[in-house]
């Protein structure tokens, strides 16, 4: 009989394996490769591009899972594992898109104060 610990230990690397190989990576990939695309202008732009895209692309790509119901696909392997992680890494980009727009646009609007900006913001979105 094996030791318990020792199952459990391998089972759990073996599900951080699926998780860095359906999420991690996937994410990873889309930030670096709109940050290559479209390089921020400062390290202020650059850490929140890349929240932003990892964020998009974990929680995006997870609700485009679950609506598309597609988790049949993880149970499938490494090659649905991968299918995965490329609607994962496509659902980060809109979220480099969203912030590179913010950033854009309030630069425009510089010397304007936050009660400026949030009327602004109000016009365009009416």
């Amino acid at each position: 009989m094996s030791d318990p610990t020792s199952s459990a230990a391998a089972g759990g690397g073996y599900l951080i394996y699926k998780a860095a190989l359906a999420f991690g990576i996937p994410a990873g990939l889309a930030a670096v490769v709109v940050m290559l695309w479209i390089q921020p202008k400062s390290k202020r732009e650059w850490a929140m591009a890349l929240i932003c895209t990892v964020v998009s692309s974990v929680g995006g790509g997870a609700m485009a899972v679950e609506y598309l119901q597609l988790q049949h696909l993880a149970v499938g392997g490494v090659v649905g594992l991968m299918a995965l992680g490329g609607l994962i890494f496509a659902c980060g980009l809109p979220g480099w898109v969203i912030v590179r727009a913010g950033f854009a646009w309030a630069d425009r609007r510089k010397g304007h104060d936050l009660g400026e900006l949030v009327r602004d913001a109000k016009e365009i979105i009416k």
